[in-house]
This record gives structure tokens, sequence and C-alpha cells, in this order.
């Protein structure tokens, strides 16, 4: 095998393997001015677009311990879509793009977590919530109970001290 080839496959299952997460889309009938608008899209996400054959694909992910991937049957102009970090911020820059493109472009199935997922499931992904919007709504479920418990204790610690208000009124009036 040359050299050229060799290189190619150990950078191919870099990307493979270095990645939180896969995204498989449809580029056919894409300009090349808009599959550049997408990749300039995805940078500051920290994420990458890169035309790969299928089969080789398939192989590097077979060779690398991706059976989920190995077996997929992804088939025609494919472009794929990895990267690190928040996969939910990606999926919804993709769907946004698909949209742009009058579905010119379309998600065909994603890899996250050792699981191939459906086009529907890397969609439902995009319409998730982001990290921080779920950690934030975490954090305020974490301090409603302590608020709550604070204002039910001070809600009694204000009536018994206007019970006692009410008595003193009542013995200054006597």
């Amino acid at each position: 095998m040359r050299q050229e080839r060799i290189q190619i496959g150990q950078d191919i299952a870099a990307l493979l393997t270095n990645s939180d997460y896969l995204f498989f889309v449809s580029y056919k009938g894409l300009k090349v001015k808009e599959m550049d608008a997408f990749k300039s899209k995805l940078f500051p996400l920290g994420a990458e677009c890169h035309v790969l054959k299928n089969r080789v694909v398939r192989k590097i992910a077979e060779l690398n311990g991706m059976e989920a991937l190995a077996a997929s049957r992804i088939s025609g102009d494919t472009a794929m879509v990895s990267g690190k970090g928040d996969a939910g911020l990606v999926a919804k820059a993709v769907k946004e793009f698909c949209a742009s493109t009058k579905n010119v472009m379309q998600a065909k199935a994603g890899y996250f977590d050792g699981e191939m997922l459906s086009s529907a499931e890397v969609i439902a992904i995009a319409d998730l919530p982001s990290k921080d919007s779920l950690r934030a709504q975490l954090l305020g479920l974490l301090v409603a109970v302590p608020t709550g418990l604070v204002s039910v204790l001070n809600a009694k610690v204000s009536s018994i001290v206007n019970v006692i208000n009410a008595y003193k009124n009542k013995l200054e009036e006597n």
C-alpha cells in the first residue's frame, strides 16, 4: 500500500476515533459556495465537515472497533460532520443549514456514543436545549428547594411574631 494511502487512513481513523459525535449529511446539489458557508458555520462550534467515501469510513470504523458504524449502510453522496464538544449545537447548525438550503442538504444519519442514529434522531438532538440551558434549569431547580424551605420557615416565624404582636396590642388597649 502506498504511503499516502496509509497516511490518509490514519488521518480518517483519528478523525473517527477522536470525535465525540459524527453526523452524516447528503450534499448532492449543493454549490461550492454553499458548502463553504456550511463549513464556516461549523468552524466556531469546533466541528469539521469532510467528504469521504462511505466504503472507506465503514472499513476504518471496522478496523477501529466501531461496529455500529461499520455495519451502517449509508450510501450516496455523503459528507461527515465531526468534532468535540456539544453535539446539540452542531446538530442545530446542521438542521438550520438544511432548512436554509430548502432541503437540498439533508441529515442522513449520526453516530453518537457507539450507536447509529437515524436522521430523525439527529433532528431530535437539534431540538434539545443546549447543555448550558439544561445546567441553568437544573441550577434553578436546586435553588428553588432551599428558597421554598426558607419562605415556609419565614412564614411560620412571621405568623408567630404577628400573634405575639396582636397579643401585645391587646394588652396595651386594656
